[in-house]
């Protein structure tokens, strides 16, 4: 059943720190302590509890997941105006020119509170656990002190990726640690990895046990899997006080963090635990609240049927109240221009990922053309859902934060780092093979596996044509040292795809569509390369000019980004908790 937590009830039982304006209450007894926490049912809310603090209104759920992810090179804010980058502090913090007191951010209960709220949740059930909970003995309470250190070890991922050095608080607060200053963030990745390699011992494989049975619960492939993308991170480059560098903590090398992200990959493959399936099924189970466990989702964050934004950011636009939802919404974020075109014609992703169209304003509504400079995201769709959505902005629909293909990618990129394309090239091959015909398979992967750096540029490649819309881009980017330069590229893409030159010169001037006998689908033509007009025009279809430069003019195209990239990798700490913090905290 989805969504198995009561959390108020949890929190009411558990009385955790909530609030920075709890942080001078009395803390509970270790009596109260040891009957939480000794106690499975008590102890399994508690640790439920930290979830909460992923669906605040401005935490995961209306902050961090719409904004973290734009710009790359694959997705954008839709409907930017150039003329005003600073309107409401959206597109300000989405193109790389974000200030302290950003006004979608510099509240008290931003993402930044939520995380460290969560954080304090976390702590204080990993001290009660490992105090109280007998979990020598236990494997459910072992369970949950793993899964309790994996969601604090997600929360911390995410900060850094977010801030870069943040504070580190490992343990509950007290009066002696209320303030802190930033913390190196190499400490910070070799603690979450010491945290991942004792809870991957705890928790169980998908479908082991009752509780793995669902991608909204901790599970060992997760574990695994989180270590290797840390693993990525932590040797990778980033903005660093004295520049754009790798780490220089020896535990943390290239070669020791890739044959880390190497074995936890491959054993999350050898388990059988996951299986990849379709690339469009498992975007639709995700659309229809299927959290059932061992398919390509590996784990999501759970948002209730009335909490959750992610069809609202990501989801194709619809314009009306219709048919298919309550809601007129989606399409706040979506792919760069050009993307579409940069897929194989026979790629299976594209058309699940990139959609030129929105529903109509009307009910019941109809597929309508967007223009060029404003796709909507595919993957996830009100029209694949069971749920009729109601609410004026939450649908409810899970975040998947990682899958198996992903676990693939990351096993390539090590190997291929560590033994070369050769060793490296059956961990890329079975996500080609479910996306193009055999023949274009066998032909990608001899110019791949041709060097070592031929192969590293095709990962690059796939994990943008695999991932656009998930929010994994920029980070990738960012450890690639790769994040100005391949903005740029972008820049000069969406320039020759509005000109029709280059790649994107054979195109045709206009696209040709009508609805389908259901009165609901567009069948298109001039999406294609090698499509014509001469043959459009004798389709006897509707058409519009499609490279119209007022839908996609340089100012907006620029508008990618404000700032150098490479000099704002990271959000500045919100002004609110700098002046709060005693001095300890600065930008």
């Amino acid at each position: 059943m989805k969504h198995i937590f009561n959390i108020l009830l949890i929190i009411a039982t558990f009385g955790v720190i909530l609030t920075s304006c709890d942080l001078d209450a009395p803390s509970k007894s270790a009596a109260e302590g040891s009957i939480v926490l000794s106690v499975e049912a008590l102890a399994e809310g508690a640790v439920m509890g930290i979830h909460q603090s992923f669906g605040e209104t401005n935490s995961y759920r209306g902050r961090f997941l719409p904004y973290y992810g734009i710009n790359s090179d694959v997705e954008w804010i839709n409907g930017i105006n150039p003329s005003q980058l600073n309107d409401a502090g959206k597109y300000e913090i989405s193109t790389y020119a974000t200030s302290p007191t950003n006004t979608q951010m510099n509240t008290d209960n931003n993402a930044w509170a939520k995380f460290y709220e969560g954080i304090e949740r976390a702590n204080k059930a990993i001290e009660g656990l490992r105090e109280y909970g007998n979990i020598e003995e236990n494997p459910r309470m072992a369970q949950l002190l793993g899964e309790a250190l994996t969601l604090r070890a997600v929360i911390y991922l995410d900060l850094v990726k977010a801030w870069g050095d943040v504070p580190a608080r490992f343990e509950p607060i007290t009066s002696e640690t209320l303030y802190l200053p930033r913390t190196d963030r190499d400490e910070i990745y070799k603690q979450l990895l010491k945290d991942l390699s004792e809870a991957e011992d705890m928790v169980a494989w998908p479908n082991e046990t009752s509780v793995t049975s669902s991608t909204e619960r901790v599970n060992k492939a997760f574990v695994k899997g989180l270590m290797a993308r840390i693993a990525l991170y932590a040797s990778g480059y980033s903005q660093r006080a004295d520049g754009i560098r790798r780490s220089n903590d020896p535990e943390l090398s290239v070669e020791n963090m890739y044959a880390l992200a190497k074995e936890k990959s491959i054993e999350v493959i050898n388990s059988g635990s996951n299986t990849l399936g379709s690339f469009e099924q498992n975007f639709r189970l995700l659309c229809k609240d299927d959290v059932k466990a061992g398919k390509e989702s590996i784990w999501e964050i759970p948002f209730a049927a009335g909490r959750g934004r992610v069809l609202f950011t990501l989801g194709v636009q619809h314009r009306a109240i219709d048919q298919y939802t309550g809601q007129n919404r989606g399409g706040t974020n979506g792919p760069l221009p050009y993307l579409f075109y940069d897929y194989d014609v026979e790629d299976l992703r594209r058309d699940i990922t990139c959609v030129p169209y929105e529903w109509s304003n009307s009910n019941p509504s109809q597929q309508q053309l967007r223009d060029i400079g404003n796709w909507c995201f595919g993957k996830l769709r009100y029209e694949w859902m069971d749920r009729y959505v109601t609410s004026t902005n939450d649908d409810g629909i899970n975040w998947q934060y990682m899958r198996l293909a992903d676990i693939y990618l990351m096993a390539a990129e090590a190997i291929n780092e560590l033994e070369g394309p050769a060793a490296a090239a059956p961990y890329l091959k079975p996500i080609l093979d479910r996306a193009l015909p055999a023949a274009k398979v066998n032909t990608y992967m001899t110019k791949a596996t041709a060097s070592k750096d031929a192969f590293f540029d095709a990962i690059v490649e796939q994990r943008a044509l695999e991932f656009a819309g998930e929010s994994l881009r920029k980070a990738d980017l960012i450890r690639w040292n790769l994040l100005k330069t391949k903005l740029d590229e972008a820049k000069v893409k969406m320039t020759q795809l509005i000109n029709r030159e280059g790649h994107y010169a054979d195109l045709p001037d206009k696209l040709y569509f009508k609805i389908a006998d259901d009165n609901e689908t567009l069948i298109i033509y001039g999406l294609n390369h090698g499509d014509t007009d001469e043959i459009g025009e004798s389709l006897n279809y509707q058409s519009i000019t499609w490279f119209d430069e007022s839908d996609l003019t340089p100012e907006l195209i620029n508008s990618l980004y404000q700032k150098n990239p490479d000099e704002n990798q990271f959000w500045p700490i919100w002004q609110t908790f700098i002046d709060s913090s005693n001095g300890q905290l600065t930008n």
